[in-house]
């Protein structure tokens, strides 16, 4: 049955409505600075950070405004940091989801209404929440055996309204693909629908309950990680209960000391946990911020909300093998040409800016001693690659690096001297020799690089010999790719065409001032109506220098 007929048509187009003037302030925001010229006083790229922070600052707020649907959204949103610029993309990644608590009564009704006679199993529950947040809340109850257990309540009434802001933004998305300036390297529509598959799959707390059961069966030997145990019969499709695990705040450092707990030990135990569930398991906590993890009164280190489950593929994890071994030789060639195996590098543009801006981001971000913020700075060059760049990072690879920065935050903020390379080093090997049978097979393809080296260095003086040749009997063709020429030459026509449309713009301004003043203002209509089209040439004129200019500013070194 469809959505938009189960609500007050009045409803539905001022809820559209609602949703569209977000979507267009924030597009307008977008084009507004990219320009140079709208920034008072000049540009630089300390107004250009400051800019975008308020901007991102607003977009937060607008999400939340907007509703549960759109806070998981902008938390999806930022995984995808081609699609905003970096810096709103680090501020929707600190979007939290609180937000008031809904009455007890409504959530003992909902807990009435998915366990029927099962509620009697249930002999205590606070009417406080623990927390409160867009998709439920979480109280604590203790059970007719004694267990002390926590139960996920959904908001009632959440998936109608959720499947009416899915419809709207898949109109926004269809929108904006038929833009072509927009949408190219960006595939709005494929975003919108895996944005719907997401949050849809979020409503099920069975999907969630299964997630907690398999993460706890990753590490159900390890002491040193605790996951709570899911109750099957007291959970349905919006209520989860779990085994209760309270636990201090990760990165509350004076309430671990005062416990007796050492907290290097437990930026240790977090970092190393995280590592395996990408190299070991390949099934990781997608969301692990403060809020998420806590610290039991043995030390052991307890996740929450599993909501929010990242899977590495088979053949992602080989080629991120790949991309680590040629991270570590520092070969932005080869970097590049796995991009592209992946996909994440349309194959239709030129790749010489793209080397050189991995080369130097290689040479900054990897050159030892390591810095400690290491992960935090190749996230943010990243970012900064990614957006208005031909480049399709996956939403796990991005949610990998998130989650690493913040355990990476969360280690120094609990032992300065905390280095997450020196942890990471046993877990790189197995991954670089993923493909492999075993980690000497990584030498023993060192060893055929090499002598296929050699066999090209001995070939050399023979094919010398033949191009000489060929040289000398005239059959030797010579090909040039002009491609800087070809780019200044294009700056050069673009200008011009710019510096044309602007001087008529401004003769038809003219124009329509003087007929304003005239006998007949009627008149002025005329030359506004032919300004309109030279306007909006203009305008599209200017969009194509600006990202034409973004490549020409990387580095050449």
């Amino acid at each position: 049955m469809n959505v938009w007929r189960t609500l007050v048509p009045i409803q539905r187009v001022s809820r559209a409505l609602l949703i569209w003037k977000g979507v267009l302030t924030l597009l307008f925001f977008l084009w507004w600075d990219a320009q140079r010229w709208g920034y008072p006083g000049g540009y630089t790229s300390e107004k250009k950070q400051r800019r975008q922070r308020i901007r991102a600052n607003w977009l937060t707020n607008k999400l939340v405004q907007l509703g549960s649907a759109f806070i998981k959204l902008g938390q999806l949103l930022s995984a995808r940091p081609d699609v905003l610029p970096s810096g709103w993309v680090a501020e929707l990644a600190e979007l939290q989801d609180k937000v008031p608590a809904f009455d007890f009564q409504i959530a003992q009704s909902v807990i009435q209404q998915e366990l029927g006679s099962r509620c009697t199993e249930i002999i205590e529950i606070d009417a406080k929440p623990l927390g409160a947040a867009s998709l439920a809340q979480v109280h604590r109850a203790r059970l007719k055996n004694g267990r002390e257990v926590v139960f996920k309540i959904q908001r009632p009434g959440l998936e109608k309204l959720f499947r009416l802001d899915l419809e709207v933004m898949q109109q926004v998305a269809a929108v904006l693909q038929k833009n072509p300036s927009w949408s190219k390297g960006r595939d709005f529509v494929g975003v919108a629908k895996e944005c719907q598959k997401v949050l849809l799959r979020e409503l099920d707390f069975r999907l969630e309950a299964q997630y907690a059961a398999r993460f706890r069966q990753q590490f159900f030997e390890e002491p040193e990680i605790l996951v709570p145990r899911v109750i099957w019969e007291l959970s349905t499709r919006k209520l989860l209960c779990l085994d209760y695990l309270p636990g201090i705040k990760v990165n509350n450092r004076n309430a671990l000391v005062e416990n007796g707990i050492n907290p290097s030990l437990v930026a240790e135990i977090g970092a190393t946990s995280y590592l395996k569930q990408l190299v070991k398991f390949g099934f990781f906590h997608a969301d692990p911020h403060p809020g998420n993890l806590a610290v039991a009164a043995n030390g052991a280190l307890i996740y929450y909300d599993f909501g929010m489950m990242g899977l590495i593929s088979d053949g992602l994890r080989k080629r991120l093998g790949s991309m680590v071994n040629a991270a570590a030789a520092r070969d932005a060639g080869k970097l590049v040409k796995e991009f592209q195996a992946a996909g994440l590098i349309a194959s239709d543009i030129e790749i010489g800016p793209v080397r050189r801006l991995v080369r130097v981001m290689l040479k900054e971000a990897l050159t030892p001693p390591f810095s400690p913020n290491v992960i935090e700075k190749i996230s943010g060059d990243l970012y900064d690659l990614v957006y208005g760049k031909p480049f399709r990072l996956p939403a796990e690879l991005i949610f990998v690096m998130r989650a690493l920065t913040t355990f990476e935050g969360v280690g120094r903020s609990l032992d300065p001297s905390f280095n997450l390379i020196d942890i990471a080093k046993p877990y790189l090997i197995p991954l670089m020799t993923s493909g492999n049978s075993s980690p000497n097979e990584l030498i023993n393809e060192l060893g055929r690089q090499v002598g296929a080296l050699g066999s090209k260095a001995v070939a050399i003086p023979k094919r010398l010999d033949e191009s000489l040749e060929r040289l000398e009997q005239g059959d030797l063709q010579l090909q040039i790719r002009m491609g800087e020429s070809d780019r200044q030459l294009r700056r050069m026509i673009n200008a011009q065409q710019a510096m044309g449309q602007s001087i008529l713009l401004g003769c038809l301004g003219i124009t329509a001032a003087l007929l304003g003043s005239s006998d007949q203002p009627i008149l002025s209509l005329l030359p506004i109506c032919a300004g309109l089209p030279v306007g909006f040439g203009w305008l599209k004129l200017q969009f194509r220098m600006n990202r034409e200019s973004r490549i020409d500013k990387i580095p050449a070194k």
